[in-house]
C-alpha cells in the first residue's frame, strides 16, 4: 500500500526498476501498472560486454520483444548502420570491493531493518564460505581443466554452459528447479540420442559459489546414463573458444547463447529467452539437435542484434567510472526518448 500511496500522491509517472522478478519488485510492478506508470526495466546486458538492457515493461522472459524472424529483418532495414563502438573498461577488484560492501552493508544493517528480506537463496555467510572455497581450490581447478581440455583434444564436442540456480533466469524462466535437473536432462539426451563420436563439455558458471557439487552431478549422471566416457566437465576455461570449437551449445537461456550465436555456433534452448527465435536458434527438439544442429541464419541474427541496440540495449557498464558515466548518459537519453513530446516531463521513482 506505500508504493501506491507514494505514486498518487507525487504524480509519479515512470517506475524504474533493476530486474523484474525479485518478490518487492514484481509488486511494484503490478502496482504501478495498474496507476498507469510507465516502467523501465534494467538487467544485465543481452549481448555482452559493453552493453546493459533498459526495457520498457520487463526484459527476458517477461520481455515484450517480437519472436517473429521477418519483423526483426524489417526493422532492422530501416536502421542505420551500427556504430563501432570502444569496449568499456571495467576492473575486476572494483566489482569485488562492492561485492564485499553490499555483503557488509546486509550484515551491519540486520538489525537496523529487521523485517527485511533478502532475494537471494543463501546468507552472507553461507556465500562467503562458498567464495573462500573456490579461491582456496583455484589451483587444482585450474590443473584438472587443462588436464580435462587435453584429454579432449581434437575430438568433436558440444558444450552446456552452466547458469547460477538463484538467478531469476532459472527459477522463474526455465522449466527447471534448478540446474542439478537441467544437467540430468541435457546428460540423459545426450547419452541416447548423441553420435557416438561426440563429447559433452559441461563448463561451471565462472560465478558459481553455492557449495553445489557440479561436478559430481555431472559425473553421477554420466555414469548412470553409461556415458562417462564421454562427458567432460571444467572448472575452468574460455568460454569464448568453447563455443567457436563446439559442434553446438545447450543452454536454458545463458546469454553465453548470444556469444555462441554471434560466432555461427548452432544453439539450443531450453528455457525463455528474448533471442529463442526460429532461424536464430534450433527450433527442434534437444533429442534432435544432437544430430541435426541447426545454425543461425546470419542475416537474421544481425537483424535481430541491430533491433536489440536501437530498442533496449544501453552502451555502458557498472565496473568503472567511464562505463558509469556512458551508462547514465544512454539511460537519460533512452528514457528521455521514449515519452510522447505532448506529456509531461517524466517523474520518475526508482526501485
Amino acid at each position: 500500500m506505500f508504493l501506491d500511496g507514494f505514486i498518487e500522491t507525487y504524480g509519479i509517472t515512470d517506475l524504474v526498476l533493476y530486474g523484474d522478478c525479485r518478490p518487492l519488485h514484481h509488486a511494484a510492478h503490478g502496482i504501478a501498472r495498474l496507476r498507469g506508470c510507465r516502467i523501465h526495466v534494467f538487467e544485465e546486458g543481452y549481448i555482452r560486454p559493453d552493453f546493459m538492457t533498459l526495457e520498457r515493461d520487463g526484459v527476458n522472459g517477461n520481455s515484450t520483444l517480437s519472436r517473429d524472424p521477418d519483423w526483426y529483418c524489417a526493422q532492422a532495414a530501416s536502421l542505420p548502420p551500427a556504430p563501432d563502438l570502444s569496449p568499456i573498461p571495467g576492473s575486476f577488484e572494483r566489482r569485488l570491493g562492492e561485492t564485499m560492501r553490499y555483503h557488509w552493508l546486509m550484515t551491519t544493517r540486520r538489525v537496523q531493518f529487521r523485517h527485511y528480506r533478502n532475494h537471494r537463496p543463501l546468507n552472507t555467510p553461507a556465500e562467503a564460505a562458498g567464495w573462500l572455497w573456490k579461491w582456496a581450490k583455484r589451483p587444482r581447478d585450474r590443473s584438472r581443466s587443462a588436464a580435462a581440455l587435453r584429454s579432449l583434444g581434437d575430438r568433436p564436442f558440444f558444450c552446456l554452459p552452466l547458469q547460477l540456480s538463484s538467478d531469476a533466469q532459472i527459477r522463474i524462466h526455465s522449466p527447471f528447479a534448478d540446474m542439478a535437473v537441467a544437467i540430468r536432462y541435457v546428460v540423459r539426451s545426450f547419452a541416447r540420442h548423441a553420435p557416438a563420436d561426440t563429447v559433452l563439455v559441461v563448463k561451471q558458471h565462472p560465478l558459481a559459489a553455492d557449495m553445489v557439487n557440479y561436478e559430481r552431478i555431472v559425473c553421477t549422471e554420466a555414469k548412470q546414463a553409461g556415458a562417462a566416457a564421454r562427458i567432460l566437465y571444467l572448472e575452468r576455461a574460455n568460454i569464448d573458444m568453447l563455443v567457436s570449437r563446439a559442434l553446438g551449445v545447450v543452454t536454458v537461456n545463458s546469454t553465453t547463447g548470444t556469444l555462441a550465436l554471434r560466432q555461427g555456433t548452432p544453439t539450443k534452448v531450453l528455457g525463455q529467452a528474448v533471442y529463442d527465435i526460429p532461424r536464430i536458434t534450433h527450433q527442434g527438439s534437444l533429442d534432435a539437435f544432437w544430430s541435426h544442429p541447426v545454425a543461425p541464419e546470419r542475416k537474421v541474427y544481425e537483424a535481430f542484434c541491430r533491433v536489440l541496440r536501437d530498442r533496449c540495449l544501453v552502451y555502458g557498464g557498472y565496473h568503472s567510472d567511464e562505463g558509469l558515466d556512458q551508462l547514465v548518459e544512454g539511460s537519460a537519453r533512452r528514457l528521455l526518448a521514449e515519452d510522447n513530446v505532448a506529456e509531461p516531463m517524466p517523474t520518475l521513482t526508482a526501485l
